[in-house]
């Protein structure tokens, strides 16, 4: 059990240290969008890294569009890899779409997780007459749509719209490249399940202690998104950062290590 599993979603384990700290990547992503984060962990925290069924260097033969259909499919790979390498108590790290996944994967088994830090998450991209999500329900048919008819002009449209940082254009440029690599049609069915997730209801179920990282002139979730959720999980922390783009893990590490630090070390005796 525990060699497929590592095998199929590419488990990577670095670092030392008896408590885990697990980071899970976004849509469109694989593992080594956090290259520039992990290794400021390493010295102190086991730290695992894996690329959900369909991404990256997953076995994509273990692909199943009805698994991953919804977002509880990839929940379920983030329970069995911590089942297979036996890990509780872990800080979870989850971007944008896996905050929620991650959510969802700590109402299942709250042993599985100590703390649950979300950067630029979102319960619902889509407008609602008391809700702003971000997006209409035509946007993303249209988005749906791009990536179904030409994948690859759907990456050269929305590498620069998350990425943001139009003074480091290496950036949106390294991230098209990024996307390209997914399958598209895999893609395609990852880019539903998540923009058509409503996970609102399930945010006061949340038990864990959360720090949701909401950075500025995020074009993929408004600020207003961090706030609800923030006012929908008991306890949880906000924190507006001053990185810029959704991908702020890429374009700000440092900022991003440093808020992540504080909020696992905040509770521990010095």
């Amino acid at each position: 059990m525990l060699i497929d599993i590592k095998k199929r979603n590419a488990v990577h384990i670095t670092g030392s240290g008896e408590q885990t700290i697990m980071f899970a990547h976004g849509f469109g992503c694989d593992q080594t969008v956090w290259n520039q984060v992990i290794p400021a962990f390493e010295e102190h925290y086991q730290v695992v890294t894996f690329d959900y069924v369909g991404s990256g260097k997953s076995d994509k033969t273990a692909y199943s569009a009805e698994r991953y259909e919804t977002l509880p499919g990839y929940a379920l790979d983030v329970i069995e890899v911590c089942d297979a390498l036996k890990l509780k108590n872990i800080i979870y790290v989850g971007h944008s779409v896996s905050g929620m996944i991650g959510v969802l994967a700590s109402i299942q088994r709250p042993d599985l997780m100590e703390k649950l830090i979300m950067i630029g998450p979102s319960p619902h991209y889509l407008n609602e007459p008391d809700y702003i999500g971000g997006f209409e329900r035509e946007d993303i048919d249209e988005l749906l749509d791009m990536m179904e008819m030409n994948y690859k002009e759907f990456t050269k449209y929305l590498a620069p719209i998350a990425m943001k940082n139009e003074d480091r254009p290496h950036l949106s440029e390294e991230f098209e490249c990024m996307l390209d690599t997914n399958d598209p049609a895999i893609a395609r069915r990852f880019a539903e399940a998540t923009f058509m997730s409503d996970v609102r209801g399930e945010l006061s179920k949340v038990t864990t202690k959360a720090l949701i990282l909401q950075p500025t002139e995020d074009s993929i979730v408004p600020i207003e998104v961090g706030h609800y959720i923030k006012n929908r999980i008991s306890g949880s922390e906000l924190v507006i950062m001053k990185a810029k783009g959704h991908n702020p893990h890429i374009s700000h590490p440092e900022e991003t290590i440093m808020e992540i630090t504080r909020f696992i070390e905040k509770d521990r005796s010095v």
